[in-house]
């Protein structure tokens, strides 16, 4: 009889196990359960066709076809940062003033927060990487749940939203499937400063008054949570000081446009913002920064396949130095010359050993620690260095479930729990048929393609556009030899 079961996972090479030993102190060794991984995956990517079978594209699905082995190499300029883009495009709401904003990336999520300014009565006008933006008449109070559910961004129009109509009703936000990511941290932000969520389908905010002075203390230092708080503190006439609040470069972009707008925003220690808002802000001008992450993953690719690549104007050296973490663990080296970055070609990545013999270690956090959104590309580079890396993912649970597909390339890959891989390099990837799950691992198999063997084909390819501006031809411009079907 045969038993309802999935099958056994294949076991680590006899040099995995080593390093897990190594390790984690010696022992047996236990495996995460793959088969749990790949099942949720799959799900997660709406597969429909069967695991080691011929896929078949889904309608609205784009696909990307790449051969491997050429060098990344020639002059890259950053767009604008898409994190910053996106709630200083919902700032826009907090006047009746026109707002102006330049170096606004053409991704597709910025296209859905366009339609849903739109929706609710901002007049949008686009011209290049110029939008202007005047929310003379906000009239909508709904937004559609088919335009929320596509984008995280969402959420921060339902602050902005309540200020200016008194409540406004939403859907659960959409975004990348890269673990739980909880509104708890908007919700008591919010309620502190005078606006009550009504969780259910619809999400409903509604205003309750003005307090005369607010302190938030956020739960966790969400990035989205920060931005949305700094909103709506700008809005009012009192005094708001936010704690464990983000920092990253998207979110000081932000305090700059809040700024300009004529409420006042400093830094306070520890990890906070003090806001004294005004009730009607003024129109203003400003340009979004250079995306570190779009440059990250650009270098990224150079650094694979073995070429060198110019950054025009680069982020401030404070963002330069925190991406590089990544970089100079296997020893790619940066030099910054007033507006530029260069990075020259390396034959051989080899991982730096740590001075105490451990295994060298790279890992992510909030602001100033290595940004979350690189450790895609992050364990991709270390697929090709010599040596063995440990990548301690702690932000989101399910961002690690990609490296599965670098396994079908031929990466050794040690699976610990959902939040740590160990990978032993370098190893010859082979071209193969990968699907993208999200914006960064998506971007971090188009990387394994490029430094692969063969032919690649990357499906569901629209959701890496979604983070990416133009990405396809701007990589061919580079070198690459990459098409899209």
């Amino acid at each position: 009889m045969e038993r309802d079961t999935p099958p056994r996972a294949p076991t680590a090479s006899r040099r995995c196990r080593g390093v897990m030993r190594s390790a984690f102190g010696g022992g047996g060794v236990t495996e995460f359960p793959r088969a749990a991984w790949l099942a949720r995956f799959d799900r997660a990517m709406e597969c429909t066709s069967r695991r080691f079978g011929e896929p078949a594209k889904m309608k609205g699905m784009a696909r990307v076809r790449i051969k491997g082995g050429v060098p990344i190499s020639g002059e890259f300029r950053p767009s604008g940062n898409k994190n910053a883009a996106l709630p200083m495009l919902a700032a826009s709401l907090l006047t009746d003033e026109p707002v102006v904003l330049h170096n606004v990336p053409d991704i597709l999520d910025v296209a859905v927060m366009l339609e849903l300014l739109s929706w609710v009565g901002v007049e949008v006008q686009r011209s290049g990487a110029t939008v202007r933006l005047w929310a003379r008449e906000p009239r909508r109070r709904r937004l559609p749940e088919s335009l929320c559910s596509r984008i995280r961004a969402s959420m921060l129009l339902a602050g902005p939203l309540a200020l200016r109509l008194g409540c406004a009703r939403l859907y659960a936000p959409g975004g990348d499937l890269i673990g739980r990511r909880r509104l708890d941290a908007h919700v008591s932000a919010l309620a502190a400063l005078g606006i009550h969520t009504q969780m259910g389908s619809p999400i409903v905010v509604r205003r309750r008054g003005s307090p005369s002075s607010a302190i938030v203390l956020l739960e966790e230092a969400s990035v989205t949570a920060t931005e949305h708080a700094l909103m709506v503190a700008a809005g009012q006439p009192c005094e708001t000081t936010l704690y464990n609040a983000a920092c990253e470069p998207h979110v000081e972009d932000l305090v700059r446009m809040l700024s300009a707008m004529g409420a006042h925003v400093e830094p306070v220690e520890p990890h906070g913002w003090r806001v004294r808002g005004r009730e009607k802000l003024r129109g203003a001008e400003v340009t979004i920064g250079p995306d570190h992450i779009e440059m990250g993953s650009y270098l990224c690719a150079a650094a694979v396949t073995g070429g060198a690549l110019t950054i025009q104007n680069p982020p401030d050296e404070l963002a330069c130095r925190i991406c590089h973490r990544g970089f100079d663990l296997f020893g790619v080296e940066w030099r910054c010359e007033r507006d530029r970055l260069y990075q020259p070609a390396r034959a051989r990545l080899r991982v730096r050993p740590m001075w105490h013999g451990a295994i060298p270690k790279i890992e992510d956090g909030p602001w100033p620690a290595f940004p979350s959104d690189l450790m895609s590309l992050v364990i991709v580079m270390a697929t090709q260095a010599r040596g063995t890396t440990l990548v301690f993912e702690k932000m989101f649970e399910s961002r690690l479930y990609f490296v599965d597909r670098l396994m079908d390339m031929g990466a050794h890959v040690v699976v610990c729990d959902p939040h740590r891989v160990i990978i032993v390099g370098p190893t010859r990837l082979r071209g193969t048929r990968v699907a993208s799950p999200d914006i960064r691992a998506g971007m971090g198999m188009v990387v394994a393609a490029l430094c692969a063997r063969g032919e690649s084909i990357i499906e569901n390819a629209e959701v890496i556009d979604r983070g990416y501006e133009r990405w396809v031809e701007k990589l061919a411009r580079l070198g690459a030899n990459i098409d899209r079907d």
